[in-house]
């Protein structure tokens, strides 16, 4: 079993309080959700309302389709328009590790 996972460090743009970054976060980890069949979820920077940390993971038998939903989720994220990518980590396992 292979698993990956991402965490994404974005900067958000015209958002003035909490209550308007989560009108962009969650929209994003829905889609993520969605598109992906991923567990995605805000993770960092919870306090702050114009930067957010995005984990998500993803679980699989081939190494090769991890790495693949990886790839897209990391584009999905640096294409939208309303946020900035500002970072992204990932790691990938085997369960056997």
């Amino acid at each position: 079993m292979w698993i990956g996972w991402l965490e994404f460090d974005v900067l958000l743009g015209d958002v003035h309080s909490l209550k308007e970054k989560r009108s962009v976060v969650r929209p994003l980890v829905a889609e993520l959700q969605r598109r992906f069949t991923v567990s995605a979820a805000e993770t960092g920077s919870r306090d702050l309302h114009r930067r957010a940390g995005i984990g998500m993971s993803v679980v699989s038998g081939d190494r090769a389709h991890v790495v693949e939903v990886l790839d897209a989720a990391e584009r999905l994220v640096a294409a939208r328009p309303e946020i900035m990518l500002l970072s992204a980590r990932r790691g990938l396992v085997h369960s056997d590790d």
